[in-house]
């Protein structure tokens, strides 16, 4: 399944993201495409809580942290594409980003 801006879609496809020293996204690679952060545009940063009650996720203590989900919103370029914003998440303890969805510029 591809997103498309023509269809933003809350379901979640695995993308691979490079980061800046800082953890800030640089480029999104999806659907066989770099996509390039725009440097002249602002990045949202956020963080929101699993429900682990409704998961029922059990670790052993010392585990780490088990309900922080990562979030980034981005402006996207891609080659011959219009500003695009992707919405990444990343789960707790995941090293893998998902593309939550993608919307028409700013």
């Amino acid at each position: 399944m591809t997103l498309t801006p023509e269809a933003p879609s809350r379901t979640t496809l695995v993308v691979h993201v490079r980061l800046d020293t800082a953890g800030k996204p640089l480029a999104v690679r999806h659907d066989g495409r770099i996509w390039i952060v725009d440097p002249d545009t602002e990045s949202q940063h956020w963080f929101a809580r699993d429900s682990w009650w409704d998961t029922r996720r059990t670790a052993a203590v010392g585990s780490g942290d088990l309900v922080s989900v990562e979030y980034w919103r981005v402006q996207v370029l891609g080659s011959h594409s219009a500003l695009r914003t992707f919405t990444l998440r990343r789960e707790p303890l995941a090293t893998q980003w998902l593309l939550e969805s993608i919307d028409d510029g700013c």
